[in-house]
């Protein structure tokens, strides 16, 4: 078991987080015929989560996108290359039933009933304190979230070297210690560091030998992050120069790990325009309309205001509020831009102007 308080939903306040350090230098070896095996033993039992490569299902023509999806093995897995869409995935539904409604009556369906395993790296362990932040312990506890998060244990992936758009030495995040596991496939073999009990028991039999997680020390990005942001900082010129580039397409929010915005649905049936369901729907911040409310006010009406508000919601306003900033340097944001907007070079020009 991991150590920490209980959470609301019953999760541990210390559950998936990362810590700076080295992690446990004794491990487990197995040889990778007899892992998969094992492999497939967990897979009958639970929803196992991880990267996988997509041929052919980009966003262009005969492009392949990395996202997260269910695997019955480890060659399904995509170990090197990181992910062009988060984690979070496996534990928000993007299109998710909250009830179903009758003229009298409110249906809450059943949660999963599998346990879950997610694969990611560290950059995303980080984020999941962010999610459960947001989620748990932000005045009410999200019971959607918190019986699959319960149910969730995390096998942390190495990173030999630095991916090409994140900046995760800058942010503190390239490094974890709080995993329920690390795993690393070489050739033959694979390595594990067990800290979870229960996966102790699934691993029992492995050989014991020296593990020790691959961490990236530097990165091709550095960001700074400013340190003396204020109500002025809304008013900088470097919001309109870039908002006058982004198109408003939530893109950014969608691969981003951290970013928790969504709207509601109500979906009515033909059959009974009185019985539907209530759906909870990702959304985002950038896209024109999101802010609207009854009256047909909206709170920010063009686009440089909208980046403003995500890019000081990251850096300034959740950490003014937590303790630490929202980001995790994951990169993923400069990467899917249509328009080639650099939110780490954005960052690093607030700093430079605020010097």
């Amino acid at each position: 078991m991991l150590s920490g308080q209980p959470a609301a939903g019953g999760v541990s306040a210390g559950a998936g987080y990362c810590l700076t350090g080295k992690g446990n230098d004794m491990g487990i070896q197995f040889q990778l015929e007899e892992m998969e095996s094992l492999f497939a033993k967990l897979a009958d039992t639970r929803d196992i989560y991880a990267p996988v490569l997509k041929q052919g299902e980009g966003c262009f023509s005969d492009t392949d996108i990395i996202r997260y999806d269910k695997v019955t093995s480890l060659t399904d897995i995509e170990w090197t290359v990181k992910t062009d869409y988060s984690f979070k995935e496996a534990l928000t539904a993007i299109n998710e039933t909250l009830f179903y409604f009758t003229e009298d009556t409110a249906t809450v369906p059943q949660g999963p009933q599998k346990d879950r395993m997610v694969f990611l790296r560290a950059c995303d362990l980080h984020a999941l304190k962010r999610l459960d932040q947001i989620y748990l312990k932000n005045g009410y506890g999200d019971a959607y979230y918190a019986r699959i998060r319960e149910k969730t244990k995390f096998i942390l992936m190495g990173c030999k070297e630095s991916c090409k758009t994140g900046f995760c030495v800058s942010m503190g995040t390239n490094r974890c210690e709080d995993y329920d596991a690390y795993m690393k496939v070489d050739g033959d073999l694979v390595y594990l560091d067990v800290k979870d009990g229960d996966l102790e028991q699934v691993f029992a039999k492995g050989t014991q030998t020296e593990v020790t997680p691959d961490f990236v020390t530097e990165n091709y990005e550095k960001v700074v992050l400013p340190q003396q942001l204020s109500s002025e900082s809304y008013g900088l010129d470097i919001w309109k120069e870039y908002g006058e580039r982004c198109i408003g397409c939530g893109r950014c929010n969608f691969v981003c790990p951290t970013c928790t915005c969504f709207t509601m649905q109500d979906i009515f049936y033909k059959d009974n325009a009185r019985v539907g369901e209530r759906r909870r729907v990702w959304a985002s911040c950038q896209v024109d309309g999101y802010t609207d409310i009854a009256g047909g006010h909206g709170f920010r009406q063009n686009q440089a205001d909208r980046l403003r508000f995500k890019v000081m919601h990251k850096i300034h306003d959740y950490e003014q509020r937590f303790g630490y900033p929202m980001c995790v340097g994951c990169g993923r944001c400069d990467a899917v831009c249509p328009e080639y907007i650099s939110y780490a070079a954005l960052v690093n020009r607030l700093a430079k102007e605020e010097a």
